[in-house]
């Protein structure tokens, strides 16, 4: 039960349909599409649509998309991965003939073809009910006539000024007067709303062929890009089969790799080998997810890539062989020291989007330009910022994750979604970059180990495992008496640079014919329900 004594709050509750992301005017735009009619798929894509004018830093049409799909509120779960790949052109010996140890943020060589649009107009052919157009309508109107700053999007937004300002069409576009805009400020984004309009009329190929997609093209190559026309007209994402494992009488689902869900996956099933009781803010507790989360991720780092690419062991990182094996590498007495060497990526930006309608279908949907306006390289004439994905791939040789022609990189957003008993349970998801796993792990542990509900879940304070050893980042409100005693088992703490992720969550209650939902007190969004 929530302490009405302290400053947050309370879960959203309602009976027919519910929406819950990161931005107000998203979670409304959700709730009158299903008001007009609309079902759960039309509702997140046009909540989409509106964030990707509104929190211009978090995602965009320029980034990539994933998203689970339960029909009529069956187990049947459908799952979607709409992430990009490298233009065909492009090797890694272009990166060893110019001595790039990494993947350059703001150069074209980070840009994989987008794959946001093809997402949502695939999803919507497919499982939407009314007119595409329509769902743009909100995107349209906010990015032409305006829309007023909020403080998360504004914070966002202030941290890049540099990155915009080094781009000739970011600046004038992001940076009106010279700086970010403050909060209260209308800003209007008028190239992007006639590029909304335009496959508002046209569909997909409205971006990926023709003006938009020629136009994209001749920047990106003006900059040295490897992008054709060819990459854009064959873009094209793909329904795949998702994968799952039992937690607690639960089934979770996550979409199969190239994306890391399968480590929020084995990250569960570690835990599932440690009893949960008591404070889950407890030392024993923490413990056991830090370094679970730890092992995790080093598997993660060394297996996962695109699997059209590269040899993805699914099965055995779904083993219980596996789980046994690294559960039963962790002592609650000292931290860990030898683990695999690994690479972290850093936290990024992304929205995620969870909608339940009337019928009880269900979306899992999240949509990013990865870091905070992703390269910061914006299209000049259809006002596109274009996501820095590719940065996700490896130079190292051999590596599965290897950068390479038409290759999709391990992708950080991950949709979520439980079911039990041939329903779904619940849709949620988490942002934060590499921090997703963790929080879907977190997550789920916190409502079914602990029967905490959503919003008590999501209010509490995160860690984050880094790359540099037992180090663990950590926001202010971890108890210091439980960071003492981590700090005496070998763990080492620093403060959190910034909020760690974000979530959205909506739950179904079948006895009583309700939705409780919640959403991430870090951000701007809410979730509302009618």
């Amino acid at each position: 039960m929530r302490d009405f004594e302290k400053p947050t709050r309370s879960v959203a509750v309602s009976r027919h349909a519910m929406a819950a992301t990161s931005h107000p005017s998203a979670t409304l735009t959700a709730l009158q599409v299903m008001q007009a009619g609309g079902n759960a798929m039309d509702a997140a894509i046009a909540a989409c649509a509106v964030q990707c004018v509104v929190e211009p830093g978090s995602t965009g049409i320029g980034g990539d998309c994933f998203a689970l799909y339960a029909p009529d509120g069956s187990d049947q779960v459908i799952a979607y991965n709409g992430s990009g790949r490298t233009p065909a052109a492009l090797t890694a010996d272009w990166f060893d003939e110019r001595g790039l140890t990494e993947v350059p943020r703001q150069s074209p060589a980070a840009v994989t073809i987008p794959g946001a649009i093809d997402a949502w107009t695939r999803l919507h052919a497919d499982h939407g009910g009314l007119p595409f157009a329509d769902l743009l309508a909100p995107a349209i109107r906010f990015a032409e006539e305006g829309y007023a700053i909020t403080p998360r999007v504004h914070r966002d937004w202030s941290l890049e000024q540099k990155l915009l300002a080094a781009d000739a069409t970011a600046a004038r576009i992001f940076l009106p007067g010279g700086t970010a805009p403050k909060i209260g400020e209308v800003h209007r984004q008028p190239e992007l709303a006639r590029t909304l309009k335009r496959i508002a009329a046209e569909g997909r190929v409205a971006f990926y062929e023709g003006p938009v997609a020629e136009e994209i093209v001749s920047y990106l190559n003006s900059l040295g890009g490897l992008h054709t026309l060819d990459d854009f007209a064959n873009a094209r994402g793909e329904y795949v089969t998702p994968v799952t494992t039992d937690f607690r009488g639960y089934t979770v689902h996550e979409c199969p790799p190239n994306g890391q869900g399968i480590i929020a996956l084995l990250i569960l099933n570690i835990l599932n080998r440690f009893h949960a009781e008591g404070d889950p803010q407890s030392p024993d507790r923490l413990h056991v997810e830090i370094e679970a989360t730890r092992l995790a991720y080093a598997a993660r780092d060394a297996w996962i890539a695109d699997p059209d690419k590269a040899d993805v062991p699914v099965d055995h990182l779904l083993s219980d062989e596996l789980a046994d094996r690294l559960a039963g590498m962790i002592d609650l007495s000292n931290a860990l020291t030898d683990l695999p060497p690994f690479e972290m990526p850093l936290h990024r930006d992304t929205v995620y989007i969870s909608v339940v309608d009337r019928n009880r279908n269900s979306v899992s949907f999240i949509n990013s330009t990865f870091d905070s306006f992703g390269t910061g390289l914006v299209s000049p004439r259809s006002g596109v910022i274009l996501h820095n994905r590719g940065q996700s791939f490896s130079l190292k040789p051999g590596h599965p994750n290897r950068i390479g022609p038409s290759k999709r990189p391990l992708h950080t957003i991950i949709p979520g979604m439980v079911t039990r008993n041939g329903r779904v349970e619940m849709s949620f998801g988490v942002m934060g970059g590499y921090y997703q796993a963790l929080g879907h792990a977190h997550l789920i542990s916190k409502v079914l180990d602990y029967g905490m509900d959503l919003q008590e879940a999501i209010n509490l304070p995160r860690l984050m495992p880094t790359s540099d050893g037992t180090r663990v980042e950590t926001e202010h409100k971890i108890d210091a008496a439980t960071k003492a005693e981590l700090e005496r088992r070998g763990f080492t703490f620093s403060p959190a640079d910034e909020p760690i992720g974000g979530a959205q969550a909506i739950r179904i209650d079948w006895e009583n014919g309700t939705l409780t939902g919640a959403s991430e007190p870090r951000k701007d969004g809410i979730a509302l329900g009618i």
